[in-house]
Formats: structure tokens, sequence, C-alpha cells
């Protein structure tokens, strides 16, 4: 079996794909992945085929953080993926012809390389890395931080921001799928839920109870969060002491989120152990960091057994990644969907949330503390996770595809 993956540009979309493909390699399929150019040499090292994403389209940058609001975040947001849309047509189209794959796994966010899988027909999975943002019974508008409201006026609540959120769509959201789809030569959608979960199968990496309970469509499978890190080239040499260990991380793919790391470092270091991951921010911006640990990259699975609580903006992959440990999170949302991860975070009794207009050294201590006793809602958590299956459930619903159980 050829299995061909095609990501966005952006770790955090590649990672959580990395556990069902290597898992295909172990059962003997042959994986070629598309993805960012500076992540081909891990995957290559993990022992996948891969080749970089056509330049065009790695060139076509998020913008997000120079927005000063939610609403205009999000606008710029798929303001990329419209520009990136049309591009990926050919790229996608390439990698199809170079490969020949049997069985495609496609990001969501890739509107022109799902177009194409629709148009040609090829067995093909969505893998949905974030949470969910189309309307349920008792689920709120994504994209708000907004909780669950089980009261008489929840559905109320609901209702009148799902009208705002609709207009969103429509305005920002839509766009971008009918880009793909003009330029696959497919014809437009008239509405947004008409684009949601067209491949046979959608890989759903998260699960309850960090979701909210909500039915889910027949081809969507939870299956846990991505736990994939790139290895490091030498064992993490974590800071000594008997301190509780606390791990800062800031986003992957660049959001100008270095408060975070310098709130903790100037509030936390007395206190705890520091482990803090920068990414897109310069270490250098940040000075002296004392006797914490700082790095670009560490692979947070050498450090989450060890860790009490982990800080970060709510990326969906390190904030599950910690929860899969058992470890509470201490949220400071930053944009995107980090909003509603926080708020699921605390709704699960899994961590604490920081606004990010509030974050200040003294703030980000007293929630990291409190944070701490939220262990128990963290394992609950992790067991739903494991529950799914993982890597190994995601993989027997790929091949399904290939392989449809008899019908009576």
């Amino acid at each position: 079996m050829k299995v061909l993956a095609y990501t966005s540009p952006a770790r955090g979309h590649l990672n959580p794909m990395m556990g069902p493909l290597l898992e295909l390699r172990r059962r003997g399929a042959e994986v070629h992945v598309r993805t960012l150019t500076p992540a081909v040499e891990a995957v290559r090292a993990a022992g996948l085929e891969a080749e970089p994403l056509a330049p065009q389209i790695e060139a076509l940058k998020h913008t997000d953080h120079l927005a000063s609001n939610q609403m205009a975040s999000g606008a710029r947001s798929y303001a990329t993926f419209k520009a990136r849309a049309p591009l990926e047509v050919p790229d996608f189209e390439a990698a199809l012809g170079a490969v020949g794959p049997d069985l495609a796994l496609v990001d969501c966010t890739t509107y022109g390389a799902k177009a194409v899988a629709e148009r040609n027909g090829i067995p093909w999975a969505e893998s949905q890395p974030f949470l969910l943002q189309e309307a349920a019974p008792g689920v709120p508008p994504a994209g708000l931080g907004m909780r669950p409201m089980r009261s008489p006026l929840g559905p109320l609540r609901d209702r009148s921001f799902n009208l705002v959120a609709s207009r969103f769509d429509s305005r920002f959201r839509l766009p971008p799928v009918n880009a793909g789809r003009r330029a696959a030569g497919l014809p437009p959608l008239a509405d947004l839920a008409e684009s949601h979960h067209r491949g046979a199968l959608t890989l759903y990496f998260t699960a309850e109870p960090f979701d909210y309970p909500r039915p889910l469509p027949a081809n969507v499978r939870m299956v846990g969060p991505g736990l994939w890190d790139p290895p490091g080239t030498e064992p993490v040499e974590l800071p000594a002491g008997e301190r509780p260990l606390v791990l800062v991380a800031c986003s992957s793919e660049f959001q100008d989120d270095g408060e975070i790391a310098a709130a903790a470092l100037a509030g936390l270091r007395d206190r705890y152990r520091l482990v803090v991951t920068t990414a897109g921010v310069d270490p250098a911006s940040l000075g002296d960091p004392g006797d914490a640990l700082v790095d670009r990259f560490l692979p947070h699975a050498e450090i989450l057994p060890h860790a009490d609580v982990v800080v970060c903006h709510g990326g969906m992959g390190v904030t599950q990644k910690a929860l899969s440990f058992g470890v509470p999170v201490c949220v400071v949302p930053w944009g995107r969907d980090q909003l509603d991860v926080a708020a699921h975070v605390v709704e699960a009794g899994a961590g604490t949330r920081v606004a990010r207009r509030r974050l200040s050294p003294a703030r980000l201590a007293t929630a990291v503390e409190e944070a701490r006793a939220c262990r128990p809602g963290a394992e609950r958590i992790k067991a739903g996770y494991e529950a799914t299956g993982g890597a190994g459930a995601a993989a027997d619903a790929l091949e399904a595809l290939l392989h449809p159980a008899p019908t009576r």
C-alpha cells in the first residue's frame, strides 16, 4: 500500500499525522509526506519518504499576530489559506503523479489539495488537528473561548452567537474552500456546512472529556492527540534541584508570543525549575535565563514525565500533549483557536487560564500554582485519550478505506 500525506506548512499540522503514518509504515506501507521544508529531514529520519511543499506555498506566512482583535485575526488566517489554496492544486497533483498512492491523508486547511482529492476520486481521509468548528447542540460557537452554558439561557446564547459565527463563515471561511475548488475545476459550494468532512474519513485528533460531548458525523473518528516529536540530537538535561518543574512552550508557528516566556522567567524562576522552548522567538530576546533551560526546540516527550505544570499559548499540539501525560496546563491564549482550547482546559478541570491582556509575572505565578491542583482533571483527559486507541486505531481506520468490512 502506498500512502501520500499532505500538510499545511505548520508543525502543529504535521506532528499529529505522524503517529498514524509511522504505524502504517510499521505495518508495511510505503508512506510519502509533503510538508514544510524545515521538517523534511526529521520526517525522513523517522523512516518516511518526504519532500517539501512548493516554495510559493511556504512563502505565504500567517500574519494574524498583527491583528488587533480575534475577528481580525481569524480574517487574516483565512486570507492566508485562501491565497495558498490555488497553489496547492498543482502541488498536490504533482505529488499524486510522482507517488501514485492508493490512499491520501490531507490536512483540513489545505483546501486546494482536498478539492483535488475529491475530484480525482482517490480514497482519502482528512486530518483534523484542532477542535471541530461546526455548530452542535450544547456546544458554544467556535472562536470565542466560551464554555457550555447549561442553564435555560444557554441555547439562546448559543443561537445568538451562532448567527455571528455564520456571518464570519460566509465572509471569511467559505472563500478559501471555493478558491481551492475553483482551482481544481470543481463547482463552488453555497454554504460552509457543505464543506465539512467530504472525505470518506476524518481523523479527529482529540477525545472526550477534552472535547465537549457532541454528536459526530459517521465518518469522523476520534483518535486522541498526536504525540510525535522530532527527537533531539542529545538527551535533555533538566535543571537540577528539588523544586517543581514547569515546561513553558511558545508556539511552533510564529505568533509573537514571547511575552509568555518572559513572564514565566520573571515570575516563576524563584519557585520552580523552568524549561522554556521558544520556537519562533529568539531566546536572546528574553535576556539572562538564570538557571532555566531555554532553547528553541526540545523534545517535549522527554520533559513531560517530569513536569508538574505546562505553561503555553494554548496550541492544540502542546496542550494535548501535556494532558496526554496527565500534566495540568496553564494556558495564556494568544489567538487563533487558542481561546477555545483554554476554555476546554478549564471546563475539564485540567488547568487554568490567564488572559493575554492581563498577563503579568504575578498573575502567571498564581495561575500556575492553581493549575498544580488540577492533575486529577488532566488524568481524566489522559484516560479519555488512551481509550480511543490512538495511532493504532487511526491506522486501522485508514486501512479500512481500502479494505472495508463486508456488509450484511
